[in-house]
């Protein structure tokens, strides 16, 4: 394996066969912060207000480090909502399509059009390491793989868009996790597991991931928040 003067992989089939580029896209899946539409699990003790900040923070962080992804030809940003002065610039954004998550996921990698590692807004202590080594994994091999802590999964990546991968899989229950990567082993895939991370699902998840990752917008406001709490 090597790099073309593009900085896209270079994967060799073999000797003798045409040298083929493969360009992984980096997608992010989420929902715009707006008040009562996000992160309604927070609430109480916050406020919707108060769980919106936290969720544009955590979407502002997510998207930083996809910035910071070397190894993203292209940046897609699969949005239910509108965009926001948050979003910086670099991002392709589209529409989400679909009834419920799982064909929402199908859709967004079927609209990249390419090998894809995609992850949600839950996760504001992703590093642009750890997405590098999702996209390395669609490019080296088939799929990648990283379980959240409560049962679910951080990110997703897969060579060739399936709708199938998705197809039946439950979301956002405790088992969500195994059953994707059941699926997954069903189709023949053979994913390249990541690091599991933790989801910000409740408040007690908030604090938690912000102690994690000290340095990011997430971490200023949870700090924030928990000093108006004692205050109040």
């Amino acid at each position: 394996m090597s790099y073309g003067d593009a900085g896209f992989e270079v994967i060799r089939a073999g000797v003798g066969h045409a040298t083929s580029l493969v360009s992984p896209v980096l997608i992010v899946i989420a929902k715009a912060p707006v008040a009562g539409r996000v992160k309604t699990r927070l609430t109480p003790p916050c406020t919707p207000d108060q769980a919106a900040v936290l969720a544009q923070a955590a979407l502002q962080d997510t998207l930083a480090a996809a910035l910071r992804a070397r190894r993203a030809t292209r940046r897609v940003l699969a949005l239910d909502g509108a965009p926001g002065e948050w979003l910086p610039q670099g991002f392709e954004v589209i529409p989400q399509r679909g009834d419920g998550l799982a064909e929402r996921l199908a859709s967004a990698f079927a609209d990249a059009g390419e090998p894809a590692f995609l992850v949600g807004m839950d996760t504001p202590q992703l590093t642009p390491e750890l997405l590098d080594e999702g996209l390395e994994a669609v490019v080296d091999g088939d799929s990648a793989f990283g379980a959240a802590f409560d049962g679910g999964y951080w990110g997703i990546g897969l060579r060739t868009p399936a709708p199938a991968v998705f197809a039946g899989v439950p979301m956002s229950s405790a088992r969500t996790g195994a059953l994707q990567r059941a699926q997954m082993a069903l189709l023949g895939l053979n994913p390249r597991v990541l690091p599991p991370l933790r989801d910000v699902d409740t408040f007690a998840d908030a604090v938690t991931v912000a102690a994690e990752a000290p340095g990011t917008r997430f971490a200023a406001q949870v700090a924030t928040l928990l000093v108006e709490q004692v205050a109040a």
